[in-house]
């Protein structure tokens, strides 16, 4: 590895904003704010609006999208199967 070419990697506290919660590990991420942190030490914080406390994915408050009933409803406003005319079958 080249030196003074790298970013330094060191530990850094991520705030998600939306639902209150931090937590600490290492990045190249670069702040000019800091906190002070549970062991009495004080880091750099990126704030972000989104973390896995706060995405639906990760809550479980995801919606599906209904991909089968969209077709239907498609089928019943347009008649029939899209694309069943001019199949190329002669």
């Amino acid at each position: 590895m080249q030196q003074d070419k790298h970013p330094e990697y060191r530990p850094v506290v991520f705030r998600d904003r939306a639902a209150g919660y931090a937590f600490l590990t290492r990045s190249t991420a670069d702040s000019d704010r800091t906190i002070e942190w549970d062991d009495g030490e004080t880091y750099p914080v990126i704030d972000v609006e989104i973390s896995s406390e706060s995405h639906p994915f990760y809550t479980g408050k995801a919606r599906t999208v209904d991909s089968e009933g969209r077709v239907a409803r498609f089928e019943r406003r347009y008649g029939g199967a899209a694309g069943s005319e001019g199949s190329g079958s002669a």
